[in-house]
C-alpha cells in the first residue's frame, strides 16, 4: 500500500523468570513464568510485543506467523492480524497458538507507534488519562503475615481495590479474608477462586465473602461452566460482582460468556485474546451489552488499549508480572495514587527489552 515500509524480520525469545516464593491458587502451584517476547522489524525500527507462555510458542512464532506476515505492509494491521488467523486454521485458534498471534499482534502494533511517531494510546484513540489499577497475588501459599503485608501495602499506595486468591482450602478462606481485611482498611476487598469451587459451595462462600465486604468474586466455579457462573451471578448477595474471561482466546468465547449472562464484569487478557486488537473487539461486545470490562494481568502491555477501551474498569496489577514487568521492561509502569498512564513522549508501547538483564532467564 502506498510506499510503507514492509515486514522484513519476525524474531521470538524464551526467557524462564522463578518467582520470588512459591505462589498457588485454589487450582494450581507454579515457581517460574515463562515470558515469551516477539519482535517484528520494518523500515528500520524493531516493535515488540509479549505473552505469557510456554517456549514451544517461539517456533510457531519464528516460522507459521513470520511466514504469514514477513514482506506486507507494516502499517496494516487488520489485515496482518487476519493474515495470521489463515495461517493457523488447522493448527487450533485456542491457547497456545492464541498466545502467539497475541505477541505478535502487540509488537505490530508497537511497530506501527513507532514507524508513525506515536503511542499506541494514539493510535487506538484515549478514552481516559489514567487506567485504575487493583493489587492482585494473595497467593494461597502464602502465610497469612504475607498475605497481609502484600494487601495492606497496596492499600497504602492508594489502590482502590485488593485481591486475594482462595480455593485451595476453603476451610480457611473465609479467616484468611477476615485477616486480609484488617490489613486493607477502607479499601476494597476482591476474591479469586480460579474455578476451585463446585456451585453449591461457591454460593456458599458467596454468603460469607459478602459478609466480609467481598465486592468481586472471580470463577467461583470454571470458566468453562457458563450454567454455573450464571447461577452464581443471579444467586450472589447485592453488590457482589462476578467475574470471568482471562481464558478467552477469541471474541467468539466472549460472546458466549455475554451471552450465557454469565459474569457481572468481563475480563480479557490481550497476551491471550489475540493481542491488541482481540482485546479491543472484547470491549466492543463489552460497550454492546453495556458490562464493565477488567484487563488480566500484564500491566506494560494493557496501558495502551486500557487507555482506549470504552468500557474498561480497571488493570490488574499482578504481583507476579509486575516484578518480571519491572525488571525486564524500559518503560514499565509505575502506580501513582492507584492508576497508571502512558509516557506520551515514547512511541509505541512505550516499552524496551532490557536485553542484558534478561539474559540469564533465556532459554
Amino acid at each position: 500500500m502506498g510506499d510503507h515500509p514492509t515486514i522484513d524480520r519476525v524474531e521470538a525469545t524464551a526467557f524462564v523468570i522463578p518467582t520470588d516464593g512459591p505462589e498457588a491458587d485454589g487450582t494450581l502451584s507454579w515457581d517460574k513464568t515463562t515470558l515469551i517476547v516477539a519482535e517484528v522489524t520494518a523500515g528500520g525500527r524493531r516493535g515488540i510485543g509479549y505473552t505469557y507462555s510456554d517456549a514451544s510458542v517461539v517456533k510457531l512464532i519464528t516460522e507459521k506467523l513470520a511466514e504469514a506476515i514477513r514482506g506486507r505492509d507494516a502499517l496494516a494491521t487488520p489485515a496482518l492480524h487476519q493474515a495470521m488467523l489463515h495461517a493457523i486454521r488447522n493448527l487450533g485458534r485456542p491457547g497456545l497458538v492464541a498466545t502467539g498471534i497475541s505477541a505478535v499482534d502487540a509488537a505490530l502494533w508497537d511497530l506501527k507507534g513507532k514507524l508513525l511517531g506515536q503511542p499506541v494510546a494514539a493510535l487506538l484513540g484515549a478514552a481516559r488519562e489514567r487506567v485504575p489499577v487493583y493489587g492482585s497475588g494473595g497467593f494461597t501459599s502464602y502465610s497469612v503475615q504475607r498475605l497481609k503485608e502484600q494487601l495492606g501495602g497496596w492499600a497504602s499506595e492508594g489502590m482502590r481495590w485488593v485481591k486475594m486468591k482462595v480455593g485451595s482450602d476453603p476451610a480457611a478462606d473465609p479467616s484468611r479474608a477476615v485477616a486480609a481485611r484488617e490489613a486493607i482498611g477502607d479499601t476494597l476487598l476482591f476474591v479469586d477462586a480460579n474455578g476451585a469451587y463446585d456451585r453449591k459451595l461457591a454460593l456458599a462462600m458467596a454468603e460469607r465473602f459478602a459478609e466480609l465486604g467481598v465486592i468481586y468474586f472471580e470463577e467461583p466455579v470454571s470458566s468453562d461452566d457458563l450454567p454455573g457462573l450464571h447461577l452464581l451471578r443471579d444467586r450472589a448477595p447485592a453488590g457482589m460482582r462476578i467475574a470471568a474471561g482471562e481464558y478467552g482466546y477469541d471474541p467468539f468465547y466472549f460472546r458466549r460468556m455475554l451471552e450465557a449472562e454469565a459474569v457481572d464484569v468481563l475480563q480479557a487478557d490481550a497476551t491471550r485474546c489475540l493481542g491488541i486488537t482481540g482485546f479491543m473487539k472484547a470491549d466492543a461486545l463489552c460497550d454492546a451489552r453495556s458490562l464493565p470490562l477488567s484487563a488480566h494481568c500484564a500491566p506494560s502491555l494493557h496501558r495502551h488499549p486500557a487507555l482506549a477501551a470504552t468500557r474498561l474498569w480497571n488493570i490488574e496489577w499482578f504481583h507476579d508480572h509486575v516484578r518480571i514487568e519491572q525488571m525486564l521492561f524500559d518503560g514499565a509502569p509505575r502506580v501513582e495514587k492507584g492508576s497508571i498512564a502512558v509516557d506520551w513522549s515514547r512511541p509505541g508501547l512505550g516499552i524496551e527489552l532490557k536485553r542484558a538483564d534478561a539474559e540469564r532467564f533465556k532459554v
